[in-house]
């Protein structure tokens, strides 16, 4: 397996069952239905560990383009190789979410409101405010980039053993810091979903949110490029 399709492997992982676990919580007549929001962080966390599980040893398992440009900015990681692993992420998180509406697809018939169908595949605030949800999105992604860039050892870098503290860092980023905006803390988790929910045929979907859609992109972003600088400086 190479890197790149590793890359997709592991972000496709992660999306189906972070995804899958929203989609556990919200849709009408699931098992899950209304199991609440440490389900969905749970689930994240796990979801996360799973991936990066599955893949370390290939391709370092990044799975998220802000840990991706986080490393490379930290001289970690090399930028010409940031392309193609960012567009493996966007391919599998796609992918991830494809696979979400095919294994809910009854359920997404069932359930009524369009912006319960949106919450499955991509994040939005709970309060709306583009300032401050950057905010929230920088302020997450740091803790994430910073995490792996500390947990990471310099001379082997991310490996399998590593999946657990990673893991174990997303879910406390959702349970303490999450609740504004949904932590995307990943574009690619944010953007592959939401670009699957505006093509795939789903009963009633209602738009995708594209006015809000460049703030967990941004966010993530702008956080891991500062954890990047925060962590050269005290290194």
């Amino acid at each position: 397996m190479s890197p790149f399709i590793a890359e997709i492997v592991g972000t496709a992982l992660l999306i189906l069952l972070g995804d899958g676990v929203v989609a556990n919580v919200l849709l009408n007549k699931t098992k899950g239905q209304n199991s609440g929001w440490i389900v969905i962080t749970m689930g994240w966390g796990l979801g996360v560990f799973v991936a990066v599980f599955a893949v370390a040893s290939v391709s370092g398992a990044h799975i998220n383009p802000a840990v991706t440009i986080g490393l490379a900015a930290a001289g970690k990681f090399a930028w010409v190789l940031v392309p193609g692993y960012i567009a493996a992420q966007m391919i599998g998180a796609f992918i991830g979410a494809t696979l979400v509406w095919l294994h809910y697809k009854p359920h997404f018939a069932e359930t009524e409101d369009a912006a319960l169908k949106l919450a499955v595949f991509s994040t939005g605030p709970a309060i709306r405010n583009s300032f401050w949800n950057l905010v929230s999105e920088i302020i997450g992604t740091f803790v994430l980039v910073f995490g792996v860039l500390s947990i990471a050892a310099p001379d082997v870098g991310l490996g399998a053993l590593d999946a657990l503290p990673v893991g174990l860092l997303v879910l406390v980023i959702g349970l303490a810091l999450g609740g504004t905006t949904g932590y995307a803390i990943n574009p690619a988790r944010d953007l592959g979903p939401r670009i699957a929910h505006a093509v795939l045929p789903i009963t009633g979907k209602g738009d995708s949110d594209w006015a809000y859609s460049w703030i967990p992109i941004l966010g993530p972003l702008l956080g891991g490029l500062l954890a990047a600088l925060v962590f050269g400086m005290l290194a």
